[in-house]
Parts: C-alpha cells; sequence; structure tokens
C-alpha cells in the first residue's frame, strides 16, 4: 500500500462525512462556474476591443440620438483613419420573445472598421451595397434561423414605425458575416441606414454612435479631445471614448458584475473553508493513536504533513471537478436561450485552469493547521491519548 492509497482510505473511512464535504464543495464550485462563466459573457467585449478603436455617443447616455451631421464633422479630425456609425433597431423576428440584435450601419464604412472581426465575401457585400433593402446576417444568427442567402425576412421594431405606420421591415439576405476568431460573436444583423431613415416615421437625420479607427493608438486621448471639443455646447454635445471603456460601462448598465461574483463566490468559499477545515481537524484528532504508530513504523513529520494535505486537496478536487463539470453543463443548456444577451456564456478553459487552481489552494488551507499539528505531534503524547 503506497501513500495514495493510505490518503484516499482515510478520507473514505467515514464515507457520510466525506460524501457530505464534497456536496458542499461540489455546490461551492458549480456556483464559481456559473458566475464566472456570466463574468466573461459580460466582459468579452472588453478583451475584444480593438485599441485604436473608440466610440463617440451622446454625453447623456449612449440611448440619446446625435445628428448624422457629426459623422463628415468627425472625419475631418486629425488623427482619424476612418470612420463609421450605426443606429440601435431593437428588433425581434416574428414574435417579440425572439430578440435579435439589429443595426442600421453606414454601409461605406462598417465593415472597413471592422475589417479585423469581421468578413464577408465580396460579392455578398457587393449584393448589399447595390440593394437597399438587404442585409448582413451574422453566421451564428443564420444558424439559429436556418437563413440563407435571398431569403426575405420580416425583421420588426419594438421602438421605431414607419411612415407607413407598420412596425415591420422586409430584408433580404445578401450576405453572411463570418468572425475572424472564435471569440467573435456573430449573432447579429446588420442593414443599410439610408434605408431605415428614409421610411422610420421620427427620429430622421439621428444616429445612435459613431465607431472611430485612430492613425494610432497613442493619439487616442488627442481625438477624443479634439471631437468632444468640437460639439462642447451644443444641443447633442459628445463623449468619446476607447471601445474597451465603452464595453466596460456598457456592462455596467447591468451592474458590477465582477462584485457580485466577487461577493457570491467569496462567502460560499469563506463557509466551505471555515466547514471543510473544521471536519479536517476533527478527522486528524480522531486518528492521534494512528499517527502516533504510523511515526513509530518511521513515518516522517513531514511524509505526515504530506499526507494530510494530500487528503484535504484530493477532498477539494473531488468536489471541485463535478461541480465545475455541473457548471459547464448548466451553460451549455442555457446558452441558446442567453445568446441574445449573453452570447460568449461559457465555463471556459481559463475559468476550468482557475477553479483547478482554487481547489488546490482550498485543499491546502483547509488541511495546513491539521497538517502541521500532525507532523508535530510527539509520538508519546500520541500513544498517550485514548
Amino acid at each position: 500500500m503506497n501513500d495514495f492509497d493510505l490518503v484516499r482510505k482515510n478520507l473514505f473511512r467515514r464515507k457520510l462525512r466525506a460524501s457530505l464535504m464534497i456536496v458542499s464543495i461540489l455546490i461551492a464550485f458549480m456556483i464559481f462556474g456559473v458566475l464566472a462563466g456570466f463574468y466573461r459573457a459580460f466582459t468579452a467585449g472588453e478583451d475584444a476591443a480593438a485599441a485604436d478603436r473608440m466610440i463617440t455617443v451622446n454625453k447623456i447616455n449612449f440611448t440619446q440620438p446625435m445628428p448624422i451631421a457629426y459623422f463628415n464633422r468627425v472625419r475631418a479630425v486629425e488623427g482619424v483613419r476612418q470612420v463609421t456609425f450605426a443606429n440601435w433597431f431593437g428588433g425581434y423576428y416574428q414574435d417579440p420573445k425572439n430578440f435579435i440584435m439589429a443595426l442600421a450601419i453606414e454601409p461605406n464604412t462598417y465593415f472597413d472598421v471592422y475589417r479585423s472581426e469581421f468578413e464577408v465575401a465580396p460579392e455578398q457585400l457587393q449584393a448589399f451595397m447595390r440593394d437597399r433593402g438587404s442585409a448582413v446576417v451574422g453566421e451564428s444568427l443564420a444558424q439559429k434561423w436556418g437563413w440563407k442567402i435571398g431569403d426575405r425576412i420580416p425583421l420588426n421594431s419594438n421602438i421605431f414605425s414607419q411612415k407607413s405606420g407598420g412596425h415591420t421591415w422586409d430584408l433580404t439576405i445578401a450576405g453572411i458575416l463570418k468572425g475572424k476568431a472564435d471569440h467573435v460573436d456573430t449573432n447579429f444583423l446588420l442593414f443599410q441606414y439610408p434605408y431605415f431613415d428614409e421610411t422610420r416615421s421620427f427620429g430622421k437625420d439621428t444616429i445612435g454612435w459613431m465607431i472611430l479607427q485612430t492613425t494610432s493608438p497613442e493619439n487616442n486621448d488627442r481625438v477624443a479631445k479634439a471631437i468632444d471639443a468640437m460639439f462642447a455646447n451644443s444641443t447633442a454635445e459628445t463623449s468619446t471614448d476607447t471601445e474597451k471603456a465603452f464595453g466596460k460601462a456598457f456592462a455596467a448598465q447591468f451592474g458590477n458584475i465582477a462584485l457580485i461574483v466577487l461577493l457570491v463566490v467569496g462567502a460560499a468559499f469563506v463557509t466551505i473553508l471555515m466547514i471543510v477545515g473544521n471536519t479536517m481537524a476533527l478527522s486528524i484528532r480522531e486518528r492521534t493513536r494512528e499517527i502516533g504508530v504510523l511515526k513509530t513504523l518511521g513515518f516522517s513529520g513531514p511524509r505526515i504533513l504530506t499526507m494530510v494535505l494530500g487528503e484535504s486537496v484530493l477532498l477539494a478536487l473531488l468536489g471541485g471537478i463535478p461541480g465545475l463539470a455541473i457548471a459547464a453543463l448548466i451553460a451549455m443548456a442555457l446558452r441558446t436561450s442567453l445568446s441574445n444577451i449573453a452570447p460568449a456564456f461559457a465555463v471556459s478553459p481559463t475559468i476550468a485552469l482557475q477553479g483547478l487552481a482554487l481547489m488546490i489552494a482550498l485543499g491546502l488551507i483547509t488541511g495546513i493547521i491539521p497538517a502541521l499539528n500532525a507532523m508535530r505531534l510527539k509520538i508519546a503524547t500520541a500513544l498517550g491519548r485514548g
């Protein structure tokens, strides 16, 4: 029998107690996995942000419009390589519960600004440019609804209405947009702003936000100050910031996700720490005479310490790994229904590695005091305890 066999047998000496501790740790890591997945989903935009891309919005907040005339004035700012704009549509397909992230975009510049993120076949892009009533659909969205090039789809809005009184824009799918990297979400639809602007009943000649690309990230601060100064004291003052900062501010609309994750996971882990630590100390105390016997047989103090720590780490792994696995299954089950608001929701390999590090840390922290006590225990003292 080797040391691992001894560790395993000691851990499951009292099967009910070991099982309850494993279930407690499993629940803690399941909570960790799910919340960390949500945090990843809401911060994915920050990680994917380009250093030379900036966003200009109305200074009041990003839901307020700006005059379209700002577009050409921003293009003329020194240090701006390219600029485009977009307008939120608030779309759904067939039923309001089938939310679709739809944007009315400036067709000639949008794909240039995002050329490092997306790709559309040249002939499909040309077809989109030619037809003002067409749309480019992200690959994920097209797969979700079974759409293909040439399909005519009704896109409804719960915000805008047409001059005719209707809320439906009929669009022809001219292209399928693909992401150039795994982290790029393609669960959205783009259609032409000119078509949207000439048909909507209100808000004409206004846009939601501008996306601009600077000639170098070093010019970002200077460009931002120049743009905001240009529209200062106007009826629609602007706020320009990096794409990463904008993404962070957008995620903050849903609350401080990082703080929520920290508080919930922290509370769960502190509770588990106290329960498992106390139980481990009790378990080692029950085996005091056996530890004395092991030392009599030649087991050194460091070897005893390693075995006790191994027992607590094994306990954490037996609970934590299934907990993360269940969290991954929950994320897979919810991913489709959450694809519109949190498309990147998943237990990623990074989260799994962080979870493994937490398991080992939890095992070492809960086992270190009982392990030190066992290592320092004198043979005479151990054998003298009844």
